[in-house]
């Protein structure tokens, strides 16, 4: 077996002995954030693996299950490091191992290559490989065969797919190919590990529909994920209720739809989804993970949080908060540019419009009948379609018209800043719907919206500062976090009662109430933040248009 002790990449907040003192305890916050190798016995687990702790002049810790792969162990039989939660790491991090882990686990390597990943990320392959070798202990052709062993996997126990077709999938080239990883990364065959799944309870699902189990670090917030989707579902495209969430998807295989239900006893959700094409999962399921956040560390977060008496109160009113993240890039940003100056409500009904009359349909399942519209389709027909200013509907048909053509590319693969500032090139595109859009789609976890209608009026009851200025100074002590905080200012909105001599924020019942432009705290940019992001739609005024302030 290939050693590795000399050249082991390190976790770059804990040291030896706090991964140590990790898995002594047993720790399940850290599963998935590292790997535990030990050298006697060629086997790699999670943290919490139940196993006899071993000594430690035994162990290597590893950043990724591929590295330890590269260093010739397999995975523990017993704790299945490979059905961890995902590592924080990867959204926190913004450079290119971080980008290029998000990209590997969309499924960018299997659909074009290494040099397709290096492309993306604006390096030469060689270098790209030399990188995250250094960086992960693994290149990226061997990051993608753990994301393969990974699907195959999950495909075994969750489909009743012939083997042949499991492989194939994965992304395997042959099936001899596939059983040999397999073999050697799990140290059983593709049947055991099958057989396996089926007596842990992860029986395929009839008719065609995978059922599969997405683990997350607790405390989570399912309750408010389910209500933020809920006020926002267009209907035929998604559907949701206080404990689900389904919608259709346009995967590069073909059409896919999902649904997701909570399951808190287990630790998980549940994912059901169907697919055009089996080799679709291992994408549909990273975008299901980026959407509920469930790679985040909540403890790390609300431990940061409360540090601050005020925001601690708001941490112990939801803890284990996620932020959304987007199931489409390019989807995500046309609601965000059709949510601009409008109700939650409003917004839900223009898309609604938008999707009934330029969606694709596809087949009837579970409440669901159509795609959202695609980029070409809206840049050549929207403007017939969407109401409200000509500027407005300009630079939306102008920006799907670039996504179409692919002048303009979004993905969680994208580097914030550059992201950030491509997208505040384009009409009708300010600093609120850029960040959003960055918070949204890369998983950035501190972006903070001062302009932000529902952020300010968050903050007042929550006794920080209304003024922009003042309350992005009164946060910044609370870095790399803001977007966790933001979503805690949100939901102060929704729930948090004034604090004596605070000044109200808009309140109402059932439809948003109209209110004078003067009653509603202005942003400092010119833009007119969306109303999209708003916790509920029944909370704030519908904001119009004044003099000097583009769509």
């Amino acid at each position: 077996m290939k050693q590795s002790a000399s050249v082991v990449p390190r976790h770059p907040s804990m040291t030896f002995d706090e991964r140590y003192r990790a898995i002594s305890s047993r720790d399940t916050r850290f599963d998935g954030q590292f790997v535990t190798a030990v050298r006697t016995t060629g086997i790699y687990c999670r943290p919490s693996c139940p196993a006899r702790t071993p000594k430690p002049g035994n162990v290597s810790f590893f950043a990724t299950s591929a590295a330890a792969h590269e260093a010739g162990y397999r995975a523990c039989k017993r704790c299945l490091p490979e059905a961890a939660p995902g590592s924080p790491e990867w959204d926190l991090r913004g450079d290119a191992a971080g980008r290029a882990m998000r990209l590997i686990a969309d499924g960018v390597i299997e659909r074009e290559g290494v040099p397709g990943l290096a492309s993306r990320l604006g390096y030469s392959p060689r270098h790209l490989t030399r990188m995250l070798a250094a960086e992960l202990g693994a290149g990226p052709l061997a990051l993608a065969r753990a994301q393969r062993a990974h699907t195959a996997r999950m495909l075994l126990v969750g489909t009743d797919l012939t083997a042949a077709d499991v492989a194939f999938s994965a992304g395997f080239s042959s099936v001899r190919q596939f059983n040999d990883t397999v073999r050697e990364v799990f140290g059983m065959t593709p049947t055991e590990l099958r057989a396996r799944g089926t007596r842990a309870g992860a029986a395929p699902e009839g008719g065609g529909t995978i059922r599969l189990a997405l683990p997350y670090r607790l405390p989570f917030d399912a309750a408010g994920l389910f209500s933020w989707m809920s006020a926002r579902a267009i209907a035929g495209v998604e559907v949701a209720s206080p404990d689900s969430f389904a919608r259709t998807l346009r995967l590069p295989g073909g059409p896919a739809w999902f649904r997701v239900r909570d399951a808190p006893a287990q630790s998980r959700l549940v994912l059901e989804a169907r697919v055009a094409r089996p080799a679709d999962l291992a994408s549909l399921v990273a975008r299901v993970r980026r959407l509920f956040d469930l790679d985040a560390d909540p403890l790390a977060i609300d431990g940061a949080l409360s540090t601050d008496s005020l925001i601690a109160a708001r941490v112990r009113a939801v803890p284990g908060l996620r932020v959304p993240g987007a199931a489409d890039p390019h989807e995500m940003l046309i609601r965000a540019m059709v949510g601009q100056q409008i109700t939650v409500v409003a917004a839900r009904t223009a898309l609604t419009r938008l999707t009934d009359e330029l969606g694709e349909p596809t087949e009837a399942w579970e409440g669901t009948g159509r795609l959202f519209p695609t980029m070409s389709t809206i840049a050549e027909h929207g403007a017939d379609v969407l109401r409200g200013p000509r500027a407005r509907i300009n630079a939306i048909t102008a920006v799907a018209a670039a996504l179409s053509s692919g002048e303009l590319d979004l993905g969680p693969g994208d580097d914030p800043a550059a992201q950030r500032a491509t997208l505040l090139a384009l009409p009708g595109v300010g600093p609120w719907t850029a960040d959003y859009v960055r918070m949204r789609v890369t998983g950035d976890p501190d972006v903070f919206l001062p302009g932000d209608v529902a952020v300010r009026t968050g903050a007042v009851r929550a006794g920080l500062p209304g003024d922009p200025r003042e309350l992005t100074a009164r946060v910044a002590p609370f870095a790399p976090w803001r977007s966790y905080l933001t979503g805690h200012l949100w939901r102060a909105t929704a729930d948090l009662p004034a604090p004596a001599g605070a000044v109200p924020g808009p309140t109402g019942t059932g439809r948003a109430r109209r209110a004078n432009i003067s009653e509603v705290p202005h942003p400092s940019s010119p833009e007119i933040p969306s109303l999209e992001s708003h916790p509920a739609p029944y909370l704030l005024p519908d904001v119009r248009r004044t003099k000097g302030t583009p769509a």
